[in-house]
């Protein structure tokens, strides 16, 4: 097996997980800790918004390579599956990445539908290029909080 492949099976073994937590803030309620340094390339930096219901809003998620790594800028980098249990509306489906001083932007439009605390989640589809030759693309985890005010 190659180094790409174990990381790419790794990397979805983590998602499934990931996957699994989220179900179960679905189904009960309960938000359990999400670890957020899932991906070896990339250090995810996101953070919960907060807006009054109706009103448009953006989250920005940064994803930083790590040593050893660079962003393969020539990939389709995009967030998709963005969802919430209810709640919030997301203006796309999918949002490109901007490539800005070596990392990658994401910048989520949405409206909070409902006062509250609203989950949601994604994932960010990715490439990186490790060492000079080795190239990957991974699902990374998007998770963050929209809080719909009056």
């Amino acid at each position: 097996m190659l180094p790409a492949q174990g990381a790419a099976i790794l990397a979805r073994r983590r998602v499934l997980a990931l996957t699994g937590a989220s179900l179960t803030v679905v189904a009960t309620g309960v938000w359990l800790p999400a670890v957020a340094d899932e991906s070896p390339a990339y250090a995810v930096e996101i953070r919960d918004v907060s807006a009054k219901v109706g009103e448009h809003a953006v989250i920005r998620a940064t994803l930083r390579a790590r040593d050893g790594y660079r962003v393969l800028a020539s990939y389709n980098n995009r967030v998709i599956k963005l969802s919430a249990y209810d709640g919030v509306l997301f203006e796309r489906d999918m949002v490109p990445a901007e490539l800005q001083d070596g990392a990658l932007i994401f910048t989520v439009g949405l409206r909070a539908t409902k006062p509250g605390k609203h989950p949601i989640n994604g994932l960010f589809r990715v490439g990186y290029i490790q060492g000079t030759d080795e190239m990957a693309m991974v699902s990374v985890p998007l998770i963050a909080n929209v809080t719909g005010t009056e």
